[in-house]
């Protein structure tokens, strides 16, 4: 009888427990409720020119992805049998997804070789990437004529493991929940939830290790999905170094992407800035365009070894040749030279011309992949050419991930200092950090003594 009553007791103990913990979970969940609505009204002015221009371009851009969920893939699109990837793979995936490369690149710079001069860029490039990877692989989505199989690589429904798409899906997820944890202590800071930033906080250096090796696989794995078009593709662009010219041009392309943002930023987040960060930005873009000099010199340096090796002078004549050389030597070469004499001689202007020149060098770059050298052979009445239906989806995807990031720059602690609460934990997680020796670039020094 005793034990009954305790046995009573216990559960009733246990149901009262899970009880206040629902009910506290169910107030913690209104509170963030209240905060979202009432951090949803804008901040600064509305009537800006940035809002007037993108504004009707989203809300048209709305309209018409729901019209072209309910009615298919067909309904404003021109992608064909001939032509099963449009400007939503060729542009947003094959475009963004290298811009979005600056967030594995300086998270390996700043958490591998402890470079922390670039520390307060960090978590706008991760942002910056998070969003990328979340609306650019939402344009996957789009171009699928039956979108629910778009769930197939993760649920096992036909698995597809011997393909190249199976290994860039699941990349593109496990990236983007690394990614998102990496930014996550700064929600937490914006939250004031300390116990959850200091849980956040310490899984934010395995996130970013693991998110390093994905993204350098999944760069390079986008340019595998070209080496099932060798008869498709032009002998000029077609290599079996496709994957490696993938993965090194996604790291200029990705810093070059930095520099850009970090110029407009500069401008428009100006306010939200912390002194550390305006004092050290010049230095930081030098260091950056650096980086973009010797990619962009090993990038050139392999096109041409490639272009020897396969004996490719003889379309030199033709006119893709020619827009080849143009590719290879004014959107690769020039703004190579143009790094490199701005960073010799701190030429800031130079330097966002040149990042500027290489993001549009990018962009030629993949599209020649997937459309322009992409069955070059067939007249242009029967290429692909986009309606002005998916170049308007397509900027509404990219309007949208600005808005976004504007929108959580003006509120989370992106460019400027975390709390002072958040600085203490930071000290105790780097010293803790150290002491495991982490830190490869200083032997497993203490951070406070390299």
């Amino acid at each position: 009888m005793r034990k009954e009553f305790e046995s009573i007791t216990i559960a009733r103990n246990g149901l009262t427990l899970a009880l206040s913990k629902l009910v506290l979970l169910t107030f913690y969940f209104i509170g963030f409720l209240v905060l979202l609505i009432k951090e949803l009204k804008p901040k600064g002015k509305v009537l800006t020119a940035f809002n007037v221009i993108t504004l009707p371009i989203i809300l048209l851009g709305t309209y018409l992805i729901i019209t072209h969920m309910f009615y298919g893939l067909s309904h404003g699109s021109n992608v064909s049998q001939d032509f099963p990837w449009g400007i939503f793979i060729g542009f947003n995936v094959m475009v963004g997804v290298p811009f979005a490369g600056g967030a594995y690149v300086l998270a390996f710079v700043v958490y591998i070789l402890n470079a922390e001069k670039y520390h307060p860029i960090l978590r706008a490039t991760i942002l910056n990437g998070f969003l990328a990877y979340v609306f650019y692989a939402s344009a996957i989505f789009l171009d699928l004529g039956r979108k629910w199989n778009i769930l197939n690589p993760i649920i096992g429904n036909e698995f597809g493991v011997n393909s190249v798409l199976f290994l860039v899906a699941w990349h593109f997820l496990l990236y983007m929940i690394a990614q998102f944890i990496e930014f996550s202590p700064a929600i937490a800071e914006w939250l004031e939830l300390k116990r959850l930033r200091k849980i956040l906080s310490s899984m934010t250096l395995g996130a970013c290790v693991f998110g390093i090796a994905l993204s350098t696989l999944h760069q390079s794995g986008l340019g595998a999905l070209f080496m099932m078009a060798k008869n498709k593709l032009h002998p000029l662009w077609y290599t079996e170094f496709i994957p490696v010219l993938f993965f090194v041009s996604s790291i200029f392309a990705g810093l070059s992407c930095v520099i850009v943002e970090g110029t407009i930023s500069k401008k428009v987040f100006r306010h939200r800035m912390s002194e550390e960060y305006l004092k050290n930005y010049d230095d930081i873009v030098i260091g950056l365009a650096r980086g973009c000099a010797i990619t962009l010199f090993v990038y050139f340096f392999l096109k041409v070894l490639i272009f020897i090796h396969g004996k490719s002078w003889v379309y030199i004549s033709s006119p893709m040749g020619i827009w080849y050389l143009v590719e290879v030597l004014g959107f690769v070469l020039i703004p190579c030279l143009m790094f490199y004499y701005g960073q010799r001689d701190r030429r800031i202007n130079l330097i966002r011309v040149a990042a500027l020149v290489t993001m549009l060098g990018v962009i030629i770059n993949r599209i020649n992949y997937s459309m322009i050298a992409y069955k070059w052979y067939l007249p242009l009445s029967e290429k692909y050419i986009p309606t002005w239906q998916e170049i308007v989806i397509t900027l509404t995807i990219v309007f949208t991930q600005l808005w976004i990031f504007r929108w959580v720059v003006n509120r989370m602690p992106v460019y400027g200092e975390v709390p002072e609460w958040a600085k203490e934990k930071e000290l105790e997680e780097e010293e803790y950090q150290a002491e495991l020796g982490f830190t490869m670039a200083n032997g497993g020094q203490r951070y406070r003594d390299y």
